[in-house]
């Protein structure tokens, strides 16, 4: 039973640390039954995970899924070539808990730079985060004489540009969420221009990404000390993950 015991704290362990890392709605566990029972019983509701079994089921649109198989399927890693870009008129935009920067770029040269104070999680309004983002862009776009793409360094985490979750908006409830704050960054985008490129990722990505460009060099490791902890890897290929890397969340040392 000891062993048992342990075995079972070890593997939850490593799932935890596994979805704050990667990310994902589906744990496959092969061989042993067991271990299966107690993992599906913890990650889910009314389990000790259950915070990290729905979290995991809101961000992916999934429902969350412990799966006992014969095999344990390939690792489905899906890397992003990111950027590096400096040429032409671009804004860069990140958006912190405490304040929020934008800078305006013109072929790699800093033409505009400004840090301005807000709020962003003590308000339920999703209108205050719209328009402090909307102002902070168009300020930028006005020292250029266009714009021709736009980056954010954002806390949360990000689908497809998509806002998934991220504590600027804590004060919001699900419903405005759902409406008015999952394509935000889209629908600013919209208002500076038509089809302006935009990206946008986590902090930790974007930190890493200026840690690879800054020594020139790939297989870097960044961390964003914000509001939560978080991290980004550019890979030997100088690739991003896709990963979640929320290390503020990861059980283990």
């Amino acid at each position: 039973a000891d062993m048992k015991d342990a075995n079972n704290y070890y593997i939850d362990r490593l799932v935890k640390t596994m979805l704050w890392l990667q990310g994902g709605f589906r744990v496959y566990i092969a061989g042993d039954k067991d271990v299966y029972e107690y993992l599906h019983a913890t990650y889910n509701k009314g389990g000790a995970r259950e915070f990290d079994w729905d979290f995991m089921a809101n961000i992916f649109e999934n429902d969350f899924e412990v799966i006992f198989c014969e095999e344990v399927p390939e690792t489905k890693d899906s890397p992003i070539k990111m950027g590096g870009h400096l040429e032409g008129c671009r804004i860069g935009f990140d958006a912190g808990g405490s304040d929020r920067k934008v800078s305006a770029v013109i072929d790699g040269e800093t033409v505009f730079s400004e840090e301005v104070v807000w709020f962003p999680k003590i308000n339920s309004d999703p209108e205050y985060h719209y328009q402090g983002i909307l102002e902070a862009m168009k300020t930028a776009a006005s020292h250029m004489p266009r714009v021709d793409a736009i980056g954010v360094s954002s806390a949360g985490v990000y689908v497809d540009n998509r806002i998934m979750v991220a504590s600027l908006f804590l004060k919001v409830n699900e419903e405005d969420f759902e409406k008015k704050v999952k394509n935000m960054y889209l629908d600013v985008a919209k208002e500076i221009g038509e089809n302006i490129p935009i990206e946008v990722a986590n902090d930790g990505d974007v930190t890493a990404l200026a840690g690879a460009m800054d020594l020139g060099d790939n297989a870097v490791l960044g961390i964003a000390m914000g509001t939560s902890e978080a991290g980004g890897y550019v890979d030997p290929q100088g690739n991003i993950t896709g990963w979640l890397n929320e290390l503020a969340f990861v059980p283990v040392d």
